[in-house]
């Protein structure tokens, strides 16, 4: 294996983290914000890109990073190395409510195709790269645009679904219609492409959006009932405007409470 071959456990149920156990000189690589805890004897390294490139020069360095910036992501990321003579833990957690999905790259065929921001951890050695999409239809109309990560190695990686995870396993030519922000990641096996709603009243009314996205297997779908872009724009919507405190949204004590305090809103 050129991945370092890591151990591994997920905690908990809405709010997860994942453990990993490092043999002494394994390290994983993370995303910078992810990391939550992790015993003595095991060392941080900020780095560019994904460490993978690290052995080719500068120029393998700046390659690897700028991969990164093509989907959005920082620079740099994060190494934890033990240096410790016997075994270490080190966790990383949720970024919000959903589930921690482990992939195993070399079940996968060496490839694994996930949206711009659902990489959360992987073994030293697996390469986060990006995959360009071909085709013009999904960068505008994808939702996930031109670009999304791609995971290329043999070791262990995990990527985080937000809300209530479902895996589906297509057959050859079976097609599988998703919106486009609930799609986590698929193999790259399967074929992905967008696909317009249609019909006036679905169009105007719908309120689910002008596309969806088509998944044609053979391959392994992973699909999220609450991406992240949905979460923030319901929370944007209920937070209350100018700053000002809601007792009871949609009540008459709501309207009651603004108007004792001189808010003249309801």
């Amino acid at each position: 294996m050129t991945a370092h071959e890591i151990d591994y456990e997920i905690f908990g149920e809405e709010m997860q983290y994942v453990e990993i156990e490092l043999d002494p000189q394994e390290a994983v690589v993370a995303e910078a914000g992810s990391f939550m805890m992790m015993d003595n004897g095991i060392s941080m390294q900020t780095i560019f890109g994904d460490g993978s490139n690290q052995n080719q020069g500068v120029m393998g360095k700046l390659f690897s990073a700028g991969k990164r910036l093509l989907t959005g992501e920082s620079l740099f990321m994060t190494v934890f190395l033990n240096e410790y003579q016997g075994k270490r833990k080190v966790s990383f957690a949720s970024p919000y409510p959903g589930k921690i999905i482990p992939i195993d790259l070399s079940e996968f065929g060496g490839r694994f195709i996930c949206q711009k921001d659902a990489f959360l951890c992987a073994a030293k050695g697996v390469t986060v790269g990006i995959e360009f999409s071909r085709k013009l239809g999904r960068g505008f109309f994808g939702g996930e645009g031109f670009i999304m990560q791609k995971l290329d190695g043999d070791g262990m990686a995990f990527v985080h679904a937000g809300g209530t995870l479902a895996r589906k396993e297509l057959a050859a030519g079976e097609m599988l219609k998703v919106d486009t922000g609930c799609i986590v990641g698929f193999t790259p096996t399967v074929d992905y492409d967008i696909q317009f709603v249609g019909g006036i009243r679905n169009t105007l009314f719908g309120g689910e959006g002008l596309f969806y996205a088509t998944l044609r297997g053979p391959g392994i779908v992973y699909i999220q009932s609450l991406p992240f872009s949905r979460l923030a724009s319901r929370v944007f919507a209920a937070a209350p405007q100018g700053g000002g405190k809601d007792r009871g949204e949609g009540s008459l004590l709501g309207g009651l409470g603004n108007l004792l305090d001189g808010d003249n809103r309801f």
